[in-house]
């Protein structure tokens, strides 16, 4: 069986650009820790793609934060994340989840049984979208989420994203460590 990582958006203004947050902060190591455990060809990211007209948008009326604007620095993959996985292909997506990432595991599914680890940012709006968006397109295939490695806008929002996962039947693990701290769940 063929393991697979996706990491969600860990980009610069996530982190610590123009909506970063010290949640989002704390969990760089982490993520980088778990890419560590998968195979290099194994590894798919996403990047939040936005344009200069960005607050013209529905997404720019309701949230007035230019973020991720392609070719900005804040667009980038942090540096120390990209670092760890050289090899990852990486999907440019232009709303919440990624359609084009979603087919691209379905094509590899095709192949035999797999599983999905979904890890980043941020828990209740891109990591909750594309993991539902991979439940749809893949219902057989084990789908997990490592709340250790995401850090939502809030505790409170990370963790009401955890559940909803958890609702639609994608494995959330439980933290080994940590607890306690920003963007790990807690009981």
């Amino acid at each position: 069986m063929e393991r697979y990582l996706i990491v969600i958006d860990m980009q610069k203004d996530f982190i610590d650009g123009a909506l970063g947050s010290e949640m989002a902060q704390a969990i760089v190591p982490k993520v980088i820790a778990k890419i560590g455990e998968y195979k290099p060809g194994n590894i798919y990211a996403t990047r939040d793609t936005h344009f200069g007209n960005y607050k013209e948008t529905l997404e720019g009326k309701k949230l007035p934060v230019a973020h991720c604007i392609k070719e900005s620095d804040g667009w980038q993959i942090d540096a120390r994340v990209s670092a760890a996985m050289p090899e990852a292909k990486v999907f440019d997506k232009y709303t919440f989840g990624s359609e084009d990432l979603a087919e691209e595991m379905y094509r590899r599914s095709l192949a035999g049984e797999m599983e999905i680890e979904l890890v980043g940012l941020c828990t209740d709006i891109c990591v909750v979208s594309n993991a539902l968006l991979l439940r749809a397109k893949l219902p057989g295939t084990v789908i997990k989420v490592d709340p250790a490695c995401c850090a939502g806008v809030t505790k409170e929002s990370h963790k009401a994203a955890l559940k909803t996962m958890e609702m639609c039947q994608i494995d959330v693990a439980e933290a080994k460590s940590g607890e306690g701290k920003p963007g790990v769940r807690q009981a």
